[in-house]
């Protein structure tokens, strides 16, 4: 149940926050690079919180300490997230009224980033052992059965932390939220992340209380032993089954493509769909914040599509393979990215409004569809949670072992695509000035790529094979 609360406010991360820190400041290129701090996390704090956690000789168990210490790590970073306006105006930055001031405000946009980079740790640190939890206690229901009801409660996160941040009413459910420092969109971001603490609390308390572990007995030798396997990750790249580099290759394109889309889904609603800007007149500021919360009712479809089509992932390798399904989804992917450069320049010919409009906002039949593309999107990103793993796992079976040292060397093929988006998206759309379009045609082409790439390279797993592993989806 604590993996729901996490989810709750990775949602709403992924879905508000890299709009909302362009309104104090923080430039459409920079902000890309805020989100660095996720593959470093990934690549630093899992594995060594799993480690820790494997060795834990707590009287609360091997992973419950480290989940509790996490959530409230996260509830503290949600607080400054939410609060940085008002720590920014308390600390200096301009002290008119946001309704007046639209200018930048860096104190507020560092408290922000430093919250922001806080609540990514965290959130890695507590993901890691809640998974390990789960198959410490999956007994003779097996890991299959752990990881689908793991996958569940984070579907359930999702859709919660969608539609929190979809509506945009907290701040007429508790008008207190609004300050000088912090206006309506402003609101809305805090009341919706203070909901997730309450959750995060309620899920967490649930887990800790219902999960009973065994306190782990004293092993000499155990901490070496598994310093050793965590330093194997790095030396195995040499000893990876036949057919592994080629899944690394094919995943590293796979994220590629899915990163800029993952990175600025809402932002692309609120500007090119929505012809808003966070930096512009009270017009364009309204228009990007409808946008904002529409793309989070697109990410909330997608959600549902996402938990749907994780039950269909499955059957449909048992029938068609793994590498087709896997195939399959690129191709999806690369129409999808298509589909919102072409919705891009189709919303700027039915534009209506002008600067100085009291009115800003995009053709209903444009919005239909972008909202279509979010929830389309749902059933390739089941393929991409689920199906690079499930491969992954075959591959190791079928070579006797090893399964830890190739998911290990796989996660690190997911953080170096991530690290070059971060890194490139936000310059890449500067150079066309295009806003995020350019970043979303490249991730078409390289969707196209690793398709094609996947299809004649993937290794041609059987049937048999992929059915012995099973998949899960998750995020």
């Amino acid at each position: 149940m604590v993996a729901g609360g996490v989810q709750y406010g990775w949602a709403l991360q992924l879905s508000l926050l890299t709009p909302y820190v362009q309104t104090l400041g923080l430039s459409h290129t920079m902000s890309s690079l805020m989100w660095l701090c996720g593959p470093l996390a990934g690549f630093i704090v899992q594995p060594c919180v799993g480690l820790y956690s494997d060795k834990c000789r707590s009287n609360l168990g091997r992973r419950r300490p480290f989940i509790i210490a996490g959530c409230l790590l996260i509830c503290v970073a949600v607080v400054i997230i939410g609060f940085s306006s008002d720590i920014g105006y308390a600390l200096g930055d301009t002290k008119e009224d946001c309704s007046v001031y639209h200018g930048a405000r860096w104190k507020a946009a560092l408290t922000f980033v430093g919250g922001f980079w806080v609540l990514d740790f965290a959130n890695n640190a507590v993901q890691g052992p809640a998974r390990a939890l789960m198959a410490d206690l999956s007994g003779r229901f097996g890991c299959n059965a752990a990881n689908a009801i793991f996958a569940t409660w984070m579907a359930i996160g999702n859709i919660l932390g969608y539609s929190s941040g979809s509506t945009g009413e907290w701040h007429n459910w508790f008008p207190f939220l609004r300050t000088r420092a912090c206006c309506d969109a402003c609101a809305n971001l805090k009341g919706a992340f203070l909901a997730a603490v309450i959750f995060l609390l309620i899920s967490m308390t649930v887990t800790i209380i219902l999960a009973k572990e065994v306190p782990l007995r004293s092993t000499p030798g155990k901490g070496e032993d598994q310093a050793a396997k965590f330093l194997d990750i790095f030396k195995s790249m040499k000893n990876l089954p036949p057919g592994m580099p080629t899944v690394l290759l094919i995943t590293s394109l796979t994220w590629l493509s899915w990163f800029p889309f993952i990175l600025f889904d809402t932002d692309w609603m609120g500007r090119e769909v929505f012809h808003g800007d966070p930096k512009g007149t009270q017009a364009q500021i309204d228009a990007f914040d409808r946008g904002v919360r529409s793309g989070a009712f697109g990410l909330l479809l997608n959600a549902i599509v996402l938990c749907v089509g994780s039950f269909l992932v499955t059957p449909l390798c048992q029938k068609l393979t793994p590498r087709i399904v896997w195939v399959m989804s690129n191709f999806m992917v690369c129409v999808a990215m298509i589909a919102t450069t072409i919705i891009s320049e189709w919303s700027l010919d039915k534009y209506h409004g002008g600067r100085d409009s009291p009115f800003i906002g995009p053709d209903g039949n444009v919005k239909a569809v972008a909202l279509f593309v979010f929830a389309a999107l749902g059933f390739p990103m089941a393929v991409l949670f689920s199906v690079p793993f499930a491969v992954t796992a075959s591959l190791a079976a079928n070579q006797g072992g090893g399964q830890g040292l190739c998911t290990g060397v796989l996660n690190i093929s997911i953080v170096i695509p991530q690290i070059v988006v971060a890194l490139g998206a936000g310059p890449w759309d500067k150079v066309f000035d295009k806003g995020n379009t350019p970043a979303f045609a490249l991730a078409a082409a390289i969707a196209f790529l690793s398709g094609v790439l996947g299809l004649f390279m993937l290794p041609k797993l059987s049937k048999s094979d992929f059915k012995s592993v099973g998949v899960g989806g998750g995020h």
